[in-house]
Order: structure tokens, then sequence, then C-alpha cells
């Protein structure tokens, strides 16, 4: 199987912005931004969608939620969205689970 492009991110094959990491997630600056702030929340572990998320991964899901928490205060946002596009009809371009963060929307 294929690395994703955020494997090869976490391995460093790849330049990324990178806002925030720890042993569970890694935050990059997306390179299409939609918004003022536009954060890719990535967990570690290469999960293919939200549909293939199992019981022992809630912990990890909730970490997730913990670390948009920590950077909305980090960043002072006064208000963002947490997104996850789950296969492909749901938008999901890229096959290993990850959250967008945005905050700042244009008007």
């Amino acid at each position: 199987m294929e690395k994703s492009i955020f494997t090869r991110i976490m391995e460093k094959e790849i330049p990324a912005r990178i806002e925030y990491e720890d042993d569970k997630v890694i935050v990059i600056h997306d390179i299409a931004p939609k918004a003022n702030v536009h954060l890719l929340i990535i967990p570690r572990k290469p999960i293919p969608t939200l549909m293939d998320v199992a019981e022992e991964d809630l912990p990890l899901i909730g970490h997730i939620h913990q670390v948009a928490q920590k950077l909305a205060q980090k960043l002072e946002l006064k208000g963002f969205r947490l997104i996850n596009n789950c296969g492909k009809e749901g938008g999901q371009e890229v096959f290993h689970i990850h959250y967008h963060l945005l905050s700042g929307f244009h008007e």
C-alpha cells in the first residue's frame, strides 16, 4: 500500500508548515487555505476514513478534539469549525483521516 501524503509529511519526506505535533498527532497548515486559519489535524495512526474508526481509536479522536481546543486558545480564535470529510462522496481527498480546523472566514 502506498504511503499517503500525510504519512510522507510525518516522515519528513515532504516539507510542511507544522503548527503543532506530539506523539499522537501532527498539525499542519493547509496549502490551499479556505479561511484565514486553516489547519489540518492528522493522527499519526493511518485510519482511512471516519467509518474505519474502531472503539480502540476513540481516545485518539478525543485527543484530536483536545488539540483543537489547545490550538484555538493558542491562536486566540474567537470561533472555529472542525470538519472531517468522510469518503469520496463526502469530499475526502486523502484517505488518511484528518480534521480541518478553520477560522476567520473571508467575507
